[in-house]
């Protein structure tokens, strides 16, 4: 299982731990987005920032679009079907983002891949950014969910 995570807050007057933190993920400005594998040492980084982010378990088709519409390669070129191909074992892009969702791939294994997505401000704005997604907000764990927002965002 993978996890899309998206930055929703700033920095200003951040604690340095947290932005530590969202630098190891690689999540450096609003709006931008990683795919990451579900294991407890980034669980543990999700709870420590939960409150500037959201995340939840991606899709298959909101993977694979995300990857068509936004992820790019060295050189700022956009990725393919026929790269995907041609620098990974598999035959498809489809089966790659099997892969990448059941945990046998990571996406950085992609070729001349850059593991973040710039994303658009979501159509129809965020929720609140100040509470947590179960009180009505944007913020923290959505579960599935996380795919309609990122479509509102590519």
């Amino acid at each position: 299982m993978s996890y899309a995570v998206v930055r929703v807050r700033g920095t200003v007057n951040v604690r340095r731990d947290i932005q530590e933190t969202l630098r190891m993920l690689r999540l450096t400005r609003i709006n931008h987005c990683v795919v990451i594998p579900d294991t407890p040492q980034y669980r543990g980084m999700l709870k420590k920032v939960k409150d500037y982010i959201t995340w939840g378990e991606i899709d298959e088709e909101t993977l694979k679009e995300l990857l068509l519409k936004r992820g790019r390669l060295l050189g700022d070129r956009p990725v393919t079907e026929k790269h995907v191909v041609e620098s990974t074992p598999y035959s498809s892009l489809e089966e790659f983002v099997k892969a990448v969702l059941s945990g046998e791939m990571k996406l950085k294994e992609l070729k001349d891949f850059k593991p973040v997505f710039r994303l658009s401000p979501p159509r129809g704005g965020y929720e609140d950014i100040k509470r947590p997604y179960k009180l009505g907000g944007a913020l923290g764990y959505r579960g599935p969910d996380i795919s309609k927002l990122i479509r509102r965002m590519l």
